[in-house]
């Protein structure tokens, strides 16, 4: 298992549980905290690349907000709205 896999399981296990007022559920870590995560004194783009691959391989999405990552399970994106081929040509139409 590399580095980015076990840092990836480590928040899947993060997400199940209770900190933060919550049960369970979305969060959000530090640049910091992810590179403590990594045990690493920086954090480069593949890096980020890896970890995002390793997590969305176990059902999790994480994103860089720059100075944060939020961590959110896929199953969240599921059920949203999808948008229909009329819906966007609308859109484009209109701007």
């Amino acid at each position: 298992m590399s580095d980015f896999e076990g840092a990836a399981r480590h928040l899947a296990n993060l997400y199940t549980k209770s900190f933060g007022g919550k049960p369970n559920g979305r969060f959000r870590l530090s640049s910091k905290q992810v590179r403590e995560l990594l045990g690493r004194k920086r954090i480069y783009p593949d890096d980020i690349e890896k970890l995002t691959r390793a997590a969305f391989e176990i059902g999790f999405v994480v994103i860089d907000m720059d100075s944060f990552f939020v961590v959110l399970s896929a199953n969240a994106f599921v059920n949203y709205r999808r948008v229909s081929g009329e819906a966007l040509a609308s859109v484009m139409t209109a701007g």
